[in-house]
């Protein structure tokens, strides 16, 4: 959906500080760098015109205080809620602190609250970020388009996208809930495991070694189980599979023009 149209209030800014209960702010936009997956930033406000207190968030920012970031970002917000700037770096604040929800909640007011497309892109940008660290391989796809539809040069988007699609089609689908059900599994694995050694406890000594060699190899393959990186692919590949999912989409569309569509999850405007 294009908000671009949209202006927020004073009042619905008073609401999201209410929604979020937390308490202050910040101008300067940073690099967002979550699981090496690449975040949006904005050009660097001239000096005269930084905000003491965005100016103190910012610091608090590059120190990784981003609780504390927060709370300044919050309390600059009060003074003037219809900033944008000040709303994108609370949003970026809460992303670190992995408040995911709320950074989403931020992010979707600044967008309200500009008619700016580039800024529109680097919220929705980010967005899809928090929804890519959630495993919500889909949520991500979404904000990622929305992102392009108002930047559609934007490499890192594109990468952003790409891979998350390639990651929602390695696990059919499913994202989080997959991963969730993956882990009750080791759970329960892990407690007959636990069991089983307890009634073994009067083996004796080299099978016991043999044992706690092939725990080891289990925790090692938990350990190394993936984690939504996207340094995975290399940007010759995801280039290759965002021109494959605009030749799909076209295809469709195609389809769709002579009455043959198939529904399909992923949106056709591109």
């Amino acid at each position: 959906m294009d908000y671009s149209g949209c202006i927020i209030t004073k009042k619905t800014i008073g609401f999201y500080l209410m929604v979020i209960k937390v308490r202050n702010i910040i101008t300067l936009l940073f690099v967002l760098n979550y699981c090496q997956v690449s975040a949006q930033t904005a050009p660097a406000p001239k000096p005269q015109n930084v905000n003491p207190e965005l100016r103190k968030g910012n610091e608090l920012y590059k120190d990784k205080k981003y609780k504390d970031a927060q709370r300044v970002y919050t309390t600059a917000l009060q003074k003037n809620p219809l900033s944008r700037t000040g709303m994108f770096n609370l949003g970026d604040a809460l992303y670190k602190s992995k408040d995911y929800e709320n950074s989403r909640k931020v992010l979707e007011a600044s967008i309200k609250n500009t008619k700016d497309k580039k800024e529109q892109a680097r919220a929705y940008h980010n967005i899809g970020n928090t929804y890519l660290e959630e495993k919500k391989w889909e949520d991500a796809i979404n904000a990622y388009k929305e992102s392009l539809r108002r930047d559609p040069t934007d490499a890192d988007t594109k990468y952003n996208l790409a891979y998350a699609n390639a990651m929602l089609k390695k696990d059919g689908g499913g994202g989080k809930n997959n991963k969730d059900k993956k882990d009750n599994k080791d759970n329960k694995d892990k407690q007959n495991q636990d069991k089983k050694e307890q009634d073994k406890k009067d083996q004796d000594k080299k099978d016991g070694d043999k044992k706690d060699q092939q725990d080891k190899k289990d925790e090692n393959k938990q350990e190394q189980k993936p984690q939504g990186q996207p340094s995975k692919l290399t940007k010759e590949q995801a280039d290759n599979l965002l021109n494959a999912l605009q030749q799909e989409e076209k295809k469709l569309q195609d389809k769709k023009e002579k009455g043959k569509a198939v529904p399909v999850k992923m949106e056709k405007d591109w």
